[in-house]
């Protein structure tokens, strides 16, 4: 059986409306098993897209054959997950030599899970963050993406609630070494 071929690039603030259907899909679907609806709709107020990320070209982008199959990206700011409309959010540039840098804003449309998506996004990441002088990262995952990010040498270091969208989400802070 021959690979899927995923192509990659940086996101543009034009790629924007078809990663806000991307992102409302996979909040939507993938969450499914591990969520009530409360929890879904509450995800949806704490998590989306963070257009700094845009900004500051660390967001990726993946295809198929020019469909949209993914998106994430890394950052060297304080935010740790969160959308453009979560409350708490850092801009505040972190210190490679003694921070963490972060993975943000994973998303795989529902119709491309489990084909190396995530995976890829987790790469060019890492690899992105490793050369700007970070030698660890973390990201807070999701109940959906928590074995993805096990499977790729994540690690457990706090699991947290978090109520601000009203119904409260579980979610876990990992962390890796690079």
């Amino acid at each position: 059986m021959s690979r899927i071929r995923l192509d990659h690039r940086l996101a543009t603030p034009a790629d924007m409306p078809a990663l806000a259907v991307l992102i409302d899909a996979a909040i939507g679907e993938l969450q499914k098993p591990f969520l009530t609806e409360e929890q879904i709709a509450s995800s949806r107020a704490i998590m989306g897209l963070d257009t700094q990320l845009i900004d500051d070209g660390t967001y990726f982008i993946v295809e198929q054959n020019g469909v949209l199959a993914g998106c994430g990206g890394w950052s060297r700011r304080a935010t740790l997950y969160g959308g453009d409309r979560s409350p708490g959010r850092d801009a505040a540039l972190l210190d490679a030599t003694k921070d963490a840098a972060r993975v943000r804003a994973m998303y795989t449309h529902p119709s491309f899970i489990r084909r190396g998506v995530g995976r890829l996004i987790l790469t060019l990441c890492e690899d992105a963050a490793r050369g700007e002088g970070f030698t660890s990262v973390e990201l807070m995952a999701t109940m959906a993406g928590e074995p993805l990010y096990r499977a790729c040498g994540f690690e457990a270091i706090e699991e947290v609630i978090d109520h601000r969208g009203g119904a409260g989400v579980p979610m876990l802070r990992m962390r890796k070494v690079l």
